[in-house]
């Protein structure tokens, strides 16, 4: 969330930075209702004061302060609770550079990776479903049977290039200085909220377990980040750099009719992910780190894509900066999101109250990002580049020593 202080001081910028990103908050009321709790939690202190000197030598007197502070309490819980609900409305407000937009259709494009062209087929190239069904690799219809739609088995050789994949961004990362981590895949609800995901989609995007007050992650972050909640770093401690592991679970509420065929959007799947808690100051130059590691991890897989800056109105509630990676995909004739990172800032550390103490003693607040390292969509992308008239799928070189195999054929 963002610091009161910084809204009551700049209530236009914050006013501003919301329409930018399309959120519908009254920010003067959250005003009025900021005025209204320090009054009362002023009031309230001031009698618990005085009952306190009174202490033994007056226990009438101290007894009818202790009942005026009853309503009072009562005032400050309604109060509170419709501030807490504006509060979380509130997005991160978006870095000055970031390009205003309403929506995806105004993202910019910003470069294209280290393959410059599209590949070229004398044939009319399949989609990932369709090789996969042949190559008996992917089977969605005896998932559907099982566990209904938008489920998938990945057998054989496709579950051995998903975990080629894997093993070779660990091999990567982990060099450059990340932990290895494989986190709980259920968090309490409170940890979730916390987030800042949980008021815009993940409310209804998310699985939810009611009895034990659990939600399933959509993604490894929410795990990895909400492992520090309520602690303070020493200065000397950080970057804290983590790399995840989970499988991740979304309702796909919004997505009714949408990719239907194959495993481009599902209910389960598993994802790396890179997350890296920082000083301030550092922020950025770790942003452009996870978005490098990103490119690399493409370029060696010789697959083409192009990096974009991610617009105001679509970079979500938490993120101030966002880039996304699009994978070219031959089968679909289009471009398809394989990748983002986004630069938190300290509006999720805010949440879950993480700081360090810096050169001078004083506590503050750590800044967040997080950046994908593969799910299932790389895979995806490598099936329908690396196709072949025959129907068979060319490995890239670079998984050639993780497999065993250079090529998945009938």
């Amino acid at each position: 969330m963002l610091d009161i202080k910084f809204i009551r001081e700049n209530p236009e910028q914050v006013k501003q930075g919301a329409l930018n990103k399309g959120a519908n908050v009254d920010i003067d009321r959250i005003l009025e209702l900021d005025e209204k709790r320090r009054a009362l939690i002023t009031r309230q202190e001031r009698l618990r004061a005085e009952q306190k000197k009174l202490g033994k030598d007056d226990i009438e007197k101290a007894k009818i302060l202790k009942e005026e502070q009853k309503p009072l309490i009562k005032q400050l819980s309604q109060v509170e609770k419709e501030y807490d609900a504006l509060m979380g409305q509130v997005p991160n407000l978006a870095f000055n550079e970031v390009p205003v937009g309403k929506d995806d259709k105004e993202n910019k494009h910003k470069e294209f990776g280290k393959v410059k062209e599209k590949p070229k087929f004398n044939f009319a190239p399949k989609e990932h479903w369709q090789l996969g069904e042949k190559l008996d690799i992917i089977d969605t219809e005896r998932a559907a049977k099982v566990a209904g739609a938008r489920f998938y088995y990945l057998k054989g050789q496709g579950a051995l290039l998903e975990f080629a994949l894997i093993n070779f961004a660990l091999d990567k990362i982990i060099k450059k200085g990340f932990t290895f981590v494989i986190p709980p895949v259920m968090i309490k609800s409170e940890m979730a909220k916390a987030t800042g995901y949980f008021e815009q989609t993940d409310a209804r995007e998310a699985y939810y377990l009611k009895e034990d007050d659990l939600f399933l992650v959509g993604t490894s972050e929410q795990s990895l980040i909400t492992m520090h909640a309520q602690e303070t770093f020493e200065q000397k401690d950080l970057p804290k750099m983590y790399l995840g592991f989970s499988p991740c679970f979304r309702r796909e509420a919004g997505s009714y009719g949408k990719d239907t065929k194959g495993i481009l959007r599902v209910h389960q799947f598993d994802k790396l992910e890179m997350v890296v808690l920082c000083k301030p100051e550092d922020s950025a130059k770790y942003h452009s780190l996870l978005l490098e590691i990103e490119q690399e991890l493409m370029d060696e897989l010789g697959l083409h894509y192009q990096v974009i800056d991610i617009c105001t109105g679509d970079l979500g509630l938490p993120a101030a900066k966002k880039y996304d990676l699009e994978v070219w995909l031959p089968g679909q004739n289009q471009y398809r999101e394989t990748h983002s990172t986004s630069n938190c800032t300290d509006f999720q550390s805010r949440r879950l109250n993480i700081k360090y103490k810096n050169d001078k003693g004083e506590s503050k607040f750590v800044h967040i990002l997080n950046g994908t390292a593969f799910s299932m969509r790389p895979l995806i992308a490598i099936l329908e580049n690396y196709q072949q008239e025959s129907g068979a799928i060319k490995m890239p070189k670079v998984l050639h020593k993780y497999l065993g195999f250079d090529k998945i054929e009938f």
